[in-house]
């Protein structure tokens, strides 16, 4: 049996190059035997990062804050004070090389996650992440019940080692989306534990993280093949 990973907190906002250095550095590692995995616990200050498949007209105010570029999946997203940034750094190659899989099991750690505090989140066709239904705000204009995003993913698989992840809003400043249309969609908004009226704390989130990891990825261990990937 693999051993669990190492579990990494940071205290304080950690800058956004700074954290991308760590983990060029710990996935090399991994890839070549020299360290196991990791999932890092962290915040960043303010920034906006670009995913992949980022649209230049979804940046609405270039100068609000830093922009990165990053080579992870997906749109533009918003880091910052309030919201538990989780990068997870797995060797795929012992566990299952299916990339779909992965982001569906991100998708499972944030839901069972924010389940410990009664917060039913959903998965959504089309739409990578977790949301949750707004009863308490209007309809969209055609109609549709109202949901807003309250858990990114953006993950970047190399040589079956993963890095990047998920964030999950606890209570960042939600104004600082503004800047942004998050993930390329504009219909829905965006929420965080407080906003939705529950008294959670960081270190609360990081209990249950802690506690749901191997209900989703203990499971999807396997033996680990001779070959490299």
């Amino acid at each position: 049996m693999m051993d669990r990973p190492e579990w990494r907190l940071s205290d304080g906002a950690v800058p956004y190059s700074e954290a991308l250095a760590a983990m060029e550095t710990r996935v090399a590692d991994i890839r070549a035997g020299r360290a196991g995995e990791l999932i890092w616990l962290l915040e960043h200050p303010p920034l906006y990062t670009a995913g992949t498949s980022a649209k230049p007209q979804d940046l609405l105010e270039p100068m609000r804050f830093p922009v990165h570029a990053t080579g992870r999946g997906g749109q533009y997203t918003y880091h910052g004070p309030g919201q538990r940034v989780v990068y997870v750094m797995l060797d795929l190659r012992a566990r299952r090389q299916d990339v779909r899989r992965f982001v569906f099991d991100l998708e499972e750690w944030a839901i069972r996650t924010l389940a410990r505090f009664a917060v039913t989140a959903e998965r959504r066709a089309g739409r990578v992440g977790v949301w949750v239904g707004r009863p308490d705000k209007p309809h969209l204009a055609n109609g549709q019940p109202r949901e807003d995003k309250i858990a990114a993913i953006g993950v970047r698989i190399r040589h079956w080692v993963s890095f990047h992840g998920l964030s999950i809003n606890v209570e960042p400043d939600l104004s600082h989306y503004a800047g942004i249309v998050p993930c390329g969609i504009a219909e829905h908004g965006v929420t965080s534990l407080v906003d939705l009226g529950l008294p959670v704390t960081l270190a609360d989130l990081d209990a249950a993280l802690a506690a749901t990891f191997d209900e989703v990825f203990g499971a999807s261990r396997t033996l680990r093949p001779s070959a490299a990937a």
